[in-house]
């Protein structure tokens, strides 16, 4: 399913602490004034941070997607790009919270940009 989003990972870190993607703006998901449709943004970066995190704390943890929410805050009219980043102080702190609380609801921002960072 992720294919027909029309993103592509990118990069991927060695430690899986970075991902990057692609999201290009082509036939499949122009709407009808020529800009990318919202949906193919979001389908593009909902499960790349649930993936991500499952990855990096291994099969001891459990982790689930629970909420999302997209602000568009213009069109996007060609390619788009997003990193997903967990940094080492991030991860301890889930780690920590999970070992003392059994759980953790964490929330992380991501901006989708264009190649030169803008938003």
């Amino acid at each position: 399913m992720y294919r027909r989003s029309c993103g592509r990972i990118v990069f991927v870190s060695k430690d899986l602490h970075v991902v990057k993607i692609k999201i290009a703006l082509t036939y499949k998901n122009k709407n009808y004034v020529g800009s990318m449709f919202g949906g193919s943004l979001f389908a593009a970066t909902d499960p790349i941070y649930m993936i991500q995190l499952m990855q990096i704390l291994g099969k001891n943890y459990v982790v689930w997607d629970k909420a999302t929410e997209i602000k568009f805050k213009k069109p996007v009219y060609k390619n788009a790009f997003a990193v997903f980043e967990f940094t080492f102080d991030e991860i301890q702190e889930i780690i920590n919270k999970v070992a003392t609380e059994n759980e953790v609801n964490y929330t992380k921002k991501l901006f989708i940009t264009d190649e030169n960072n803008m938003i």
